[in-house]
């Protein structure tokens, strides 16, 4: 086992603690990674709090994971010591069930190891990356391109991935869609849509963030607040990805979308969708869920935004700044994603 420092919560809502975690010997197979930038997502804060059910405390939260290669085992081709990589979600599958098989390792019949506030097949609790260092078999860990600033890149691992799979699969290429939120994933969402060649509208609460929204490559900007918006996109889109982890008025956001079009959604709230059957069937459109993508698709969606020159639009901060970033994200303050300097500020 090897000794490193991570921050810790030690039960539900606590506040942050410095402290020394274990991490386990090299396999063959693994890949040991100096953490060098961790982006906060909203995901940590909910886990943290047990919006999402029981928790494993103590907990190191992280899965959008930027660092350097610093060992490998002794059957690791992929990575050489130095090499620029990323870990997100997932650190493990059972890699024999129907979807890793095929790609989709975050489907794994058989649960997916997640890279915190999970256990590993043997029952070991996972600590993620607000810590110094990490060890990920080789399999689920990614490489950066050069070109890609390593803090900016960062939240790619989780937010990236997270819109840029159900862009893929539906086809965003040369259609008319909309995305609702222009948070942490909406930025994102933004960028890679126009990089593909959709007509891109946001749909956000209020125009406080539309000349970014343009700026980014939004087409059009359009506040949800005002019932002018709903009445005069009707049956505008080919399909909506909703990126906010909120109640909305889904009835409202389907009457937006094309026959036979589709409602994507990628956002998590903690209360059931109120929804009316004639909203989908009377015009066939389509609501759909979409977890993540495999860790090809996820190399694939980063050598795509080295590319285009895509990364987050982030605000760098220390350790002593965590909970005021927590604070910032709850209340959607920050522009876009919080990026802990865990290289610089978690030291002895």
């Amino acid at each position: 086992m090897t000794s490193t420092l991570a921050l810790s919560a030690a039960h539900p809502g606590a506040a942050f603690e410095k402290v020394t975690i274990e991490r386990r010997e090299l396999r063959a197979d693994d890949v040991l990674i100096d953490v060098k930038y961790a982006g906060i997502c909203h995901s940590d804060i909910h886990q943290v709090n047990e919006d999402w059910g029981p928790g494993n405390f103590p907990m190191v939260p992280g899965h959008e994971i930027a660092g350097i290669v610093a060992a490998v085992g002794p059957e690791v081709t992929k990575f050489s010591v130095g090499d620029r990589v990323g870990v997100g979600c997932y650190v493990d599958s059972c890699g024999h069930c129907e979807s890793c098989l095929r790609g989709d390792e975050q489907l794994c019949l058989n649960t997916p190891v997640a890279t915190y506030n999970g256990r590993e097949y043997d029952g070991t609790l996972t600590y993620g990356g607000y810590s110094r260092s990490i060890v990920v078999k080789d399999h689920f860990v990614v490489s950066i391109p050069d070109s890609m600033d390593l803090a900016a890149t960062a939240p790619l691992l989780c937010a990236g991935i997270t819109v840029y799979a159900p862009l893929m699969r539906f086809g965003a290429q040369g259609k008319n869609i909309a995305i609702i939120g222009m948070g942490g994933l909406g930025h994102v969402a933004v960028k890679i849509a126009h990089a593909m060649g959709a007509t891109v509208t946001v749909l956000s609460q209020s125009l406080s963030k539309k000349d970014d929204g343009l700026a980014f490559g939004a087409d059009h900007y359009y506040p949800t607040s005002d019932p002018e918006t709903f009445t005069g996109l009707a049956g505008a889109f080919d399909f909506i990805l909703n990126t906010v982890s909120a109640d909305i008025p889904l009835n409202d956001y389907l009457s937006m979308i094309k026959t036979n079009g589709s409602f994507i959604n990628i956002g998590f709230p903690s209360e059931p969708y109120s929804l009316h059957a004639s909203a989908f069937v009377l015009q066939q459109r389509a609501i759909v869920g979409s977890n993540l993508g495999g860790l090809a698709e996820t190399q694939q969606m980063l050598d795509f935004c080295a590319e285009h020159g895509i990364v987050a639009e982030i605000e760098l901060i220390g350790i002593d700044q965590i909970e005021d970033a927590y604070q910032r994200v709850v209340t959607s303050r920050v522009r876009y994603r919080s990026v802990i300097d865990i290289a610089n500020t978690l030291v002895a």
